[in-house]
């Protein structure tokens, strides 16, 4: 008899997707799968299959358990999908007129390779377009502005928005209609660095960049070919590889994602020399053909606090999209994108709770599409509870405070605080760029009432 293993495990998630939504799993689903089986964070499955951690965390893996959730009937998360899974196995094993036969490879189970897989980046635009169409809320005019500026030759667009508010949807919707005009692409988050060995010198760092965005393109590694450190300098040497490797490989314009890139703003002997090189090659667009061929758009979490020679900073050229939490009109449009109708009244005690934060709201409206029987009353009364939605969300943070006594510190000054507080500007930018708090002028309050409730419990203070 067939014991129940990951193996197992993919072929149900595959076989209940396909009855359900009469499509296979995707490979970066199965990826997610595949970590989620062993404990991995998301920070883990994206770092050892180079993707941006907001991509699985916040799109990704969101409507992956949402698939499964719909299939099997039942609630599933990251944290029980195991167990889910199981109980289908369990119900259907060795039944004659069940669909999931998995003692052997059904016929009707369609076949997946669950070894390792390539990343086909053109597929998964086209299978996230067709997911993100579903649930995108549009905040215009941002969305045309910035396709019509990544249509200019030589462009560059800064998106900035704290962590969870966004900014990959927004960037994987643009990438998506910016490909239908044929252009190549490629994304590269800094996250997946590891900052210990890549992190070190300009040089090493400048050879990861470069190998990374050639196999995002397909393109053969020849780093060795163009690379002459000590004769012409790390950042001649990137420039040459990038100009006849990369921009001369076709003659279609290239649009670079740089994500992540505030996680280089610690490291100086890194950003001085990066970031002025990203600003040279903005500047000889104006003048140089193949230049012109190239649109960088670079993504940050929190302002830009670190000092630049202006003539050198990418961060005052080109065009700035700053992402806000949405309206109220937009939170109605976003709960009607998952076919709920929300009394007026109760959705706006959820936004007295949680404001417009887009991702507290999905995974709102997820449980509500999910769990007919629960009402918004019932989850706002059980919101800083470790058992109620937004649990596993509050504890990451919990986490992530205590790896800092002096962040962890600051913001409990933040969240007793009955109004907006002044702090030093690096920890007001931290805790912004993380997403617990809101910047007004030169002071800061917590980002949404749920934080403000949650944290001091555990502090010991009364709010």
């Amino acid at each position: 008899m067939t014991s129940f293993n990951l193996d197992t495990a993919l072929k149900i998630a595959n076989q209940l997707t396909h009855q359900k939504h009469q499509r296979n799993l995707t490979d970066v689903e199965i990826i997610i799968l595949k970590g989620a089986w062993e404990r991995q964070d998301y920070d883990q499955i994206a770092a050892q299959n180079q993707y941006a951690t907001s991509y699985i965390s916040q799109d990704v893996a969101p409507k992956l358990w949402k698939s499964l959730t719909e299939a099997l009937g039942e609630k599933v998360r990251k944290s029980n999908f195991k167990e889910a899974l199981k109980r289908s196995w369990e119900n259907y094993l060795g039944s004659k007129n069940g669909n999931l036969i998995v003692t052997e490879v059904s016929a009707k189970i369609p076949i997946l390779d669950t070894g390792e897989q390539d990343r086909d980046f053109d597929d998964d635009l086209e299978d996230e377009q067709t997911s993100l169409d579903e649930v995108y809320v549009e905040r215009p005019p941002i969305e045309s502005i910035a396709y019509e500026t990544l249509l200019q030759p030589g462009s560059l667009l800064r998106v900035k928005a704290p962590k969870l508010m966004g900014k990959s949807y927004l960037v994987n919707r643009l990438l998506s209609q910016i490909k239908q005009q044929n252009y190549r692409i490629a994304i590269l988050s800094f996250e997946l660095a590891e900052r210990n060995i890549h992190f070190t010198d300009l040089n090493k760092f400048l050879r990861w960049f470069c190998l990374n965005l050639s196999r995002e393109l397909k393109l053969p590694n020849e780093l060795d070919e163009y690379w002459d450190e000590a004769g012409m300098g790390a950042k001649v040497s990137c420039t040459t590889y990038f100009e006849e490797c990369l921009l001369s490989s076709a003659d279609t314009p290239l649009v670079i994602c740089l994500d992540d890139v505030d996680l280089l703003f610690p490291y100086p002997h890194i950003y001085e020399d990066f970031f002025g090189l990203l600003r040279s090659w903005y500047e000889k667009a104006r003048s140089r053909k193949i230049w012109k061929k190239l649109r960088l758009i670079i993504v940050h979490s929190t302002d830009v606090y670190i000092r630049l020679n202006i003539n050198q900073s990418p961060f005052n050229v080109g065009l700035p999209i700053e992402l806000s939490e949405f309206t109220y009109e937009q939170v109605v449009q976003f709960a009607q994108k998952y076919e709920l109708t929300v009394n007026p009244e109760m959705l706006q005690r959820l936004m007295q709770l949680i404001g417009g934060h887009p991702y507290l709201l999905e995974l709102t409206f997820l449980h509500l599409q999910s769990n007919a029987d629960t009402s918004i009353d019932q989850i706002v009364s059980e919101a800083i509870a470790d058992g109620g939605i937004y649990g596993h969300h509050l504890r990451e943070y919990w986490l992530d405070l205590h790896l800092s006594a002096e962040l962890e510190a600051a913001f409990q000054k933040v969240v007793a605080a009955t109004e907006p507080l002044p702090l030093p500007p690096i920890l007001a930018y931290q805790l912004n760029s993380m997403g617990l708090v809101k910047i007004s002028g030169n002071s800061v309050q917590p980002r949404c009432n749920l934080y403000r409730y949650y944290f001091p419990m555990y502090w010991g203070n009364q709010v």
